[in-house]
């Protein structure tokens, strides 16, 4: 992978294709290539005629690890895009993330809504809001000597992937314990950039569609049936949502 200095952190990042630019912001615990390449997101958006750019967010990936929580807020994630556009001398892009990366991405909309034509926020609605608790307890399950050592479920299902994606645990624990911060409707409210809502049916993580697209302006909603957390990423139904959402003329 590439990479870059942001703001004295090594980024790591990836380009594949030509065409008007799309920027990929993983989920928590992930990285470019296990969210995006590996679901075939890269060839689908760029047999589609897009440019993808996809980054690994500190903590995570080839990215440089960090341990202080503070270095891991949802805003400061944010930054790192924003200044990985900046590298790659990108004005405006499409932007999509997934569960911790669809907050990233509502802050790049809500921050620097001229550098984004328009925003996917996908595996995470109402709990944008909300909230989305249990971080204590995914941070202990991270520092557990062992998966079998973790008793809560939900934390266990974290610890399990964190293992297959062969993450530094430590750098993932500091994470979560900072990056679910609640972001208030008034904000989402007083966006202008066109938004797309999607979560599957099932997922519990993200909450409801239809109460986040009730806050914010014109947005379009998506529910996947029969998805939850970990399997909507993949879906064909979410390509094809987004695929035409992102076909949609506009400026750029």
């Amino acid at each position: 992978m590439q990479k870059f200095n942001s703001d004295g952190v090594e980024i790591a990042f990836e380009v594949w294709g030509e065409g008007p630019p799309v920027l990929l912001i993983h989920g928590f615990a992930s990285n470019a290539f296990v969210n995006w390449r590996d679901t075939h997101w890269v060839k689908v958006l760029n047999e589609a005629g897009h440019q993808v750019i996809a980054i690994d967010n500190r903590g995570h990936g080839q990215s440089e690890k960090l341990y202080d929580s503070a270095l891991y807020s949802a805003p400061i994630m944010a930054e790192d895009a924003l200044r990985l556009l900046d590298h790659l001398n990108i004005a405006q892009a499409d932007v999509m993330g997934y569960s911790m990366g669809a907050r990233i991405t509502a802050f790049v909309a809500m921050n620097y809504p001229s550098r984004v034509r328009r925003a996917v926020f996908a595996g995470l609605a109402s709990r944008m809001i909300t909230g989305v608790g249990g971080s204590e307890e995914i941070a202990l399950a991270l520092e557990a000597l062992s998966a079998a050592d973790v008793v809560d479920r939900g934390a266990k299902g974290f610890r399990i992937f964190a293992d297959q994606t062969k993450s530094d645990r430590r750098a993932l624990a500091a994470c979560i314990r900072s990056s679910r911060v609640k972001i208030a409707a008034e904000a989402l409210a007083a966006l202008t950039v066109p938004v797309m809502v999607v979560a599957g049916e099932l997922d519990d993580v993200a909450g409801n569609v239809a109460e986040l697209i009730n806050v914010i302006p014109d947005a379009k909603g998506v529910v996947l049936p029969n998805r939850n957390h970990m399997n909507a990423v993949g879906d064909r139904g979410f390509k094809d949502a987004v695929i035409a959402f992102l076909n949609i003329s506009g400026t750029l």
